[in-house]
């Protein structure tokens, strides 16, 4: 990197200042900024196993206040990936240890949508689409969340999307699902189109 610009660690070193932050799974074939391309310095990063945001979870919650209040990031980016184990493990009900407390998150998310699940032909797919369903209902909580509604009751210009990430190809897909503030009511506004849809 000093090759190509001499001051990068100079300039990294006096202050961060990313525009966004990325919740996303703790799978080691998941990199952050590789996949979005983006330097050290340029993207906030939280990972946990099946990128989950729960409320009671006050590691997730000190990065969201932190990225929201401090650094003032404007844009949530909540990613999960196809081939996810505790997404699998979840859907198989696998019984794995301590992570099973942490996996009843999306448990819930595949109770919610068990209807749609089981109609799915294979198990790779109901994989895939808990994926997905998954990273829906986390951009949902980090939407809730009261750091979320303050910066929004207060104007900040903020928005949380949820993406998916394919260890097949190395895509990124963006499943459509973005939720915004109406300016003024602090209300946030749901948008989803049907790139996510089954």
């Amino acid at each position: 990197m000093t090759r190509q610009d001499p001051e990068f660690f100079s300039r990294l070193s006096s202050q961060q200042a990313p525009q966004y932050l990325w919740i996303g799974c703790a799978d080691s074939r998941v990199p952050a900024n590789e996949i979005v391309g983006l330097a050290p310095g340029e993207l906030l990063v939280h990972r946990n196993v099946a990128n989950v945001v729960v409320h009671a979870d006050l590691n997730c919650l000190s990065v969201l206040q932190f990225a929201v209040e401090v650094l003032e990031v404007e844009h949530i980016i909540v990613c999960g990936h196809y081939g996810c184990g505790g997404v699998r493990a979840a859907l198989r009900d696998d019984r794995l240890g301590l992570v099973d407390n942490w996996l009843r998150h999306v448990q819930d998310v595949r109770w919610k949508h068990q209807t749609e699940l089981d109609s799915l032909p294979t198990e790779e797919r109901q994989h895939n689409r808990l994926c997905e369903l998954n990273v829906v209902e986390q951009v949902v909580n980090v939407s809730q969340t009261t750091v979320v509604r303050d910066a929004w009751a207060r104007d900040q210009s903020l928005s949380v999307h949820g993406w998916i990430y394919d260890l097949h190809d190395g895509l990124l897909r963006d499943l459509g699902v973005s939720v915004t503030a109406t300016p003024v009511e602090g209300n946030p506004k749901f948008s989803e189109n049907s790139q996510w849809q089954k």
